[in-house]
């Protein structure tokens, strides 16, 4: 996961830091020298990374800190501010036009995931309540026009394309379509290149003049390190863009791009991609980010992810039900289907404080959720809501129709079974607490089902 390096190799210097107790400048001076390896290893810029570590240094040697009785907190502190601050300091949103449509131009080089991401940009608009529109005009790319419109299908959005006519003049037709329709969103899916030439920017400087863009967000691929804060230079140096998607953040990446990107470009991340399924695209908040890269969780962007695939009213159903000792396997599948919609089960738990660096090696099987769906719906009705009724030969039958031994549905039982006797244990509003922000109370992810 990205900064996952990052955020070990930033741990360990705080608690050289922390071992030290009273601090003086050389020791200060040391633990930065660290700071700043670990930074040029994760790839930010080597100016970015040394202008950062001497800014620090900078306001951590004075009496203030120096004198503190938790003189390595403040440092920490400090840190903290200093890469919220590299990275844009607040969240920068998006521009919306003063009459409809907002304008989005999405561009970037080939591979980097336009297409993908005008698709999940425009659920997630569309999520918020708005009439989004994706427009294709990558005319070069082979299937480049069926691909955004099968993910318009997929994200139950409309794709304007007039094949292979200019791309400036599709453009000019789809905001017209747009206006009579009342989209008050258009995104442009532009044509990429596998590298910066003139006829890329001219065509995108033609498609500027033609239509009036609110926003110019530049697809960055995240895993092309160092490359990544060029690209978006050379972008920027020639279309004046608005904002960066920095995608791929879910992967083997070590991430410095996110936190050079704003400095070299003096350009603002809006989005992030963080992983493959269509709703995996987050608004970017620098505080939150570096919460999370120096391991104190990011507990605002958790509950934030929940609130948007729990059903407020289900919960309190659910809640209802485990004040009455009613919760049946129903309820549980329901439940593992919520979370699962979560997306990736080993960066929620990352967003908790100080279990980044605990989950480092442990081996979380996201596999887990589609087994125990498939033995649920093995059940009959009868058998999810009584599961007691689940005799030997019930078993054999539930284990053979949906591919798992017997042990797995003993299992599965058996858990079921604990979680029962643990929620009637429960306090009833703290249960409702609990399952109102999507939780049963005490379900550990790495723990009871056995991620």
């Amino acid at each position: 996961m990205a900064f996952e390096g990052l955020s070990e190799k930033l741990s360990a210097a705080f608690k050289k830091l922390r071992s030290r107790g009273k601090l003086n400048e050389a020791d200060l001076k040391e633990v930065m020298r660290d700071v700043r390896l670990a930074l040029l290893e994760a790839d930010v810029n080597y100016k970015v990374a040394k202008d950062f570590t001497n800014s620090v240094v900078e306001k951590s040697i004075g009496e203030k800190v120096m004198e503190s009785l938790t003189p390595a907190q403040m440092v920490v502190k400090i840190v903290r501010d200093e890469l919220t601050e590299l990275m844009g300091g607040e969240g920068a949103r998006i521009n919306f036009a003063s009459k409809i449509p907002t304008v989005i131009m999405m561009c970037g080089l080939q591979g980097s995931g336009k297409t993908t991401h005008s698709a999940k940009l425009a659920k997630r608009l569309k999520s918020q309540g708005h009439r989004p529109m994706m427009v294709g005009l990558d005319i070069y790319r082979p299937a480049a026009i069926d691909q955004l419109k099968v993910l318009g299908e997929k994200v139950q959005v409309p794709v304007f394309e007039r094949g292979t006519q200019k791309p400036e003049k599709t453009a000019v037709e789809a905001i017209k379509y747009a206006r009579d329709y009342g989209h008050d969103f258009v995104i442009l899916d532009t044509a990429g290149r596998l590298h910066i030439d003139t006829e890329l920017m001219d065509e995108l400087k033609r498609i500027c003049k033609a239509v009036e863009v609110n926003e110019i967000l530049l697809v960055v691929d995240s895993m092309v390190g160092q490359d990544a804060v060029n690209i978006a230079k050379a972008f920027n140096e020639e279309l004046e863009i608005s904002g960066v998607i920095l995608t791929k953040l879910d992967g083997d990446t070590r991430g410095g791009a996110a936190l050079s990107v704003k400095a070299v470009t003096g350009k603002p991340i809006k989005f992030i991609g963080t992983g493959e399924k269509m709703d995996e695209l987050e608004e970017f908040y620098p505080d939150r980010m570096a919460s999370r890269i120096l391991g104190m969780g990011d507990v605002l962007s958790l509950i934030e992810k929940v609130e948007t695939q729990i059903d407020e009213k289900q919960a309190l159903e659910t809640a209802k039900k485990l004040e009455e000792n009613k919760f049946d396997l129903n309820d549980l599948l329901e439940q593992f289907r919520s979370i699962s919609k979560m997306g990736n089960i080993k960066q929620l738990i990352g967003m908790i404080p100080g279990m980044g660096n605990q989950l480092k090696d442990v081996d979380i099987d996201e596999k887990q959720f589609a087994r125990v769906e498939a033995i649920i719906t093995s059940m009959t009705k009868k058998e999810r809501s009584k599961p007691e009724i689940i005799n030997a030969s019930r078993k054999r039958r539930i284990a053979a129709g949906c591919g798992q031994t017997v042990e797995a549905v003993n299992r599965l039982l058996k858990q079921y079974e604990q979680m029962k006797k643990m929620f009637k244990s429960m306090n009833s509003k703290g249960a409702k607490r609990r399952m109102k922000h999507g939780m049963p109370g005490g379900m550990n992810f790495p723990g009871g089902f056995n991620f």
